[in-house]
């Protein structure tokens, strides 16, 4: 299915048909990774006379070969959108309104040192939301910024998505980033839990065209089975679709496991030489036979055992669970079961199974000592309210709300946002914007007045993406194949516009309490002099010793961001380490190599890869362990056939709640639907395209039908991201195409937890629903 699209720029059309040979360029023409979801495709933008006036695949690029979906056609209606923040805004008597950069920042200094010396650092929040992952900027200053704000209460979009991956993965293998990926180009049997990559483009898993990879695995004779409560458009295109109840998936991998044990299936190979914890797994299993979990998954117990014979049969399997198996009660041990079944069927770290990228910026896989190292820890804080556990610096959104408006010492009174909308995207979002409307200064980085912005008393807005570089920095940790992609910008910045690093730096700048005057270079470079400073520190790296000034005088010219890239491209694994490695990356390679630069398939790194204390994969991990005793509670509780469940869905025309206010990516049908089963609506009374009410513990919201038999009965389905219905925010197309905000009806309380990553339960939450 690997296709170029040439997609109207007023029309995007469905990616699956093909426009034929390539037309004559109209102008000049730009190549750009796309930074809207985690694919990373390559795009072909055409420029005449400063305008956008084609945007296509790029057939040329190393990884995408043209492939593209709906999204990244619409870059240029994203740049023109008239919604989009162009100045930055302050709030004066209730009401936004537009100031110049100079007047923004020197009220972003009046608030935070006001906050700063009245109640200290500690009553700053800060929160990052999903576009920082896709974005260069962020990527590198985010860290600065937090830092430099000086304070621990510091959340993001994480713990409604993938942080229970991380945990599973840093107490398996020693690090958070240290994530199997399904090899998708070379396995011969892929199993899904709750991932729906043809509407998604993947999930901790970056794969240009993922829908037609996994295609190329059944016209080689492999099979695609998916597990998930909703035959998803995924699902639809599978050898099999297993209709499991929502969350459940760690017992039914549990169930593998044990039938891997029972009926001597389990062969880790090269694996068991460096893996603590078999035993412990075999013996953990014991209770969780197919027949003892078949009634509370929803499966029957030989189709879980089938699945079991048949990744330890095939050739090669990979097993591979994503936003379905992770915002649930058990996320984490759905997650760290993921990678058990790969490891005991002898999947991990081969070709066709799941394997480790080796990202060419480098990672905590490539720095360090090999194999062993601290290991991984949560806990070294905890919330003020609450004692939520800290994981990966950072507190669960959860928590944020009650952190806000619960009086006493410790209170956040200010918060800072870079690029999230968690009024609509976290739980709980209406105690959430009534919790931002008492801070006493809340500053914001965002292109739009959205239902959060709405509450700041400044908005920053960032360039559009065409007007910035992009590398991604986070997410080819992820790559299904190493690669190393550069996109210079495409289009100029406005008038007296600051680029998005410029406008953090400044950020930092007044943060640290230097003013909002300071050159953001002077801030840039006292980033590399620390990046060059760890780099010749470490012993293990390939500047070890060197000088700090000749290492800065080869990174020439370069300013920004990409100054700290290129020291990342030049010590990374395949860099020139500044002169000593001449055809090693660098900067200037990159740039020479518009479409990309191809560094080969996925390779093991097993054991090397290891950064646990005792240089073993540690599969049995004790906290993970302890956390088994809550599904052991589960087994035991009675399957409730009275109440509805429900799930969310994702939707290849938007990224949470994303590209909203595009109305290319918005015009048709609603998609903002409740999908109930066709049984389930008989037995209701619910008709296609009429009103239903969903009511959950928390509160209830109406949305419109769609009736189905495409999901399981007892189920209900609602997309992520809507509700654009609130007043104050400046949306137009994302207002009358409102939908309703699903995430009201989750919970904040420890019940609504994935206990070890602090993530919210956003699928699986008990509904009522009624006509």
């Amino acid at each position: 299915m690997s296709i170029d699209d040439d997609i109207l720029l007023d029309d995007p059309i469905d990616p699956a048909s093909d426009p034929g040979p390539d037309p004559a360029p109209a102008g000049d023409v730009h190549f750009r990774t796309c930074p809207l979801c985690e694919a990373g495709c390559g795009l072909q933008v055409e420029v005449l006379d400063g305008e956008v006036t084609r945007i296509r695949g790029d057939r040329q690029d190393v990884f995408s070969h043209g492939y593209i979906c709906p999204k990244g056609s619409t870059l240029k209606q994203l740049h023109e959108d008239p919604d989009r923040l162009r100045k930055p805004l302050i709030k004066r008597d209730g009401r936004h309104v537009e100031v110049s950069w100079a007047e923004a920042f020197a009220e972003v200094d009046r608030l935070l040192t006001d906050v700063i010396s009245t109640h200290g650092r500690a009553a700053i929040g800060f929160y990052a939301g999903n576009p920082t992952a896709h974005n260069l900027s962020a990527s590198m200053y985010i860290r600065t910024l937090i830092n430099s704000i000086g304070t621990k209460h510091r959340f993001s979009a994480s713990t409604v998505d993938q942080m229970p991956k991380h945990v599973s993965s840093g107490y398996l293998f020693g690090t958070p980033v240290t994530v199997p990926v399904p090899d998708l180009d070379r396995t011969d049997y892929l199993l899904m839990l709750g991932a729906d990559p043809y509407e998604s483009n993947g999930s901790l898993c970056t794969a240009p065209d993922f829908p037609g990879r996994l295609e190329a695995i059944r016209e080689r004779g492999g099979r695609v089975v998916v597990v998930d409560p909703r035959r998803s458009k995924t699902a639809q295109h599978a050898d099999e679709w297993i209709g499991i109840l929502p969350g459940t998936d760690a017992m039914f991998l549990l169930a593998v496991v044990h039938t891997l044990f029972a009926e001597q299936l389990t062969s880790p190979g090269t694996l068991a030489a460096f893996t603590h914890g078999i035993d412990e797994m075999e013996t953990l299993s014991k209770e969780f036979s197919p027949e003892a979990v078949a009634t509370h998954v929803g499966v029957p117990a030989e189709t879980i055992a089938r699945i079991a014979r048949e990744l330890a049969g095939a050739p090669t399997a990979a097993v591979y669970g994503r936003v379905g198996a992770s915002m649930q009660r058990f996320g984490t041990l759905s997650n760290w079961l993921v990678d058990v079944v790969n490891i005991l069927t002898g999947n991990l770290d081969r070709p066709g199974g799941a394997m480790f990228t080796k990202p060419a910026v480098g990672n905590a896989t490539t720095h360090g000592s090999p194999r062993t190292g601290s290991g991984f820890k949560i806990g070294r804080g905890h919330t003020r309210v609450r004692g939520l556990p800290e994981v990966l610096g950072e507190y669960p959104v959860a928590a944020m709300a009650e952190e806000i408006d619960t009086p006493g010492e410790g209170q956040l009174k200010a918060m800072v946002m870079v690029a999230g909308n968690p009024v609509l995207s976290t739980p709980d979002g209406a105690r959430l914007a009534k919790a931002f409307d008492t801070l006493e200064a809340m500053i914001c980085v965002d292109i739009y007045l959205n239902e959060t912005t709405r509450h700041a008393n400044v908005i920053l807005p960032a360039p559009s993406p065409l007007q910035k570089s992009h590398y991604d920095v986070l997410l080819s940790q992820f790559n299904v194949r190493n690669v190393a992609n550069y996109s210079p910008p495409v289009l100029n910045l406005d008038d007296d516009q600051p680029d998005e690093w410029e406008v953090l730096a400044t950020l930092s700048s007044i943060a640290q309490g230097n003013g909002a005057n300071q050159d953001p270079h002077v801030v840039n470079e006292v980033s590399v002099t620390a990046m060059l400073q760890t780099a010749v520190r470490s012993e293990s790296g390939n500047v070890f010793g060197r000088d700090i000034e000749e290492l800065r005088d080869q990174i020439g010219d370069l300013r920004g961001v990409e100054r700290q890239l290129d020291v990342m491209l030049r010590t990374g694994p395949y860099g020139d380490a500044f002169g000593t490695k001449p055809d090693g990356l660098r900067m200037s390679i990159l740039q020479a190599n518009p479409h990309g630069v191809d560094l080969g398939p996925l390779q093991p790194r097993m054991p090397d890869i290891l950064r646990t204390p005792s240089g073993m994969i540690e599969l049995a991990p004790k906290p993970l362990l302890e956390d088994v005793d809550r599904l052991r509670a589960a087994l035991l509780e009675p399957v409730d056939v009275t109440s509805m469940q429900l799930i969310g869905r994702r939707q290849l025309r938007s990224n949470n709640s994303w590209m909203h206010n595009i109305n290319v990516l918005m015009k048709g049908k609603p998609r903002c639907t409740l999908v109930v089963n066709t049984d389930d609506a008989l037995r209701i009374g619910l008709t296609h395209g009429g009103n239903a009410t969903i009511t959950s513990a928390t509160s209830h919201v109406v949305a419109v039908v769609e009736v189905s038999a495409d999901i399981r009965q007892g189920v209900v389905s609602l997309p992520h991201g809507w509700g654009h219905d609130l007043d104050g925010t400046t949306m137009a197309v994302a207002s009358s195409k409102a939908g309703v905000n699903s995430n009201l009806l989750a919970g904040t309380t420890n019940d609504d937890l994935d206990i070890p990553s602090g993530t919210s339960v956003l699928n699986g939450i008990r509904v009522t629903v009624t006509a």
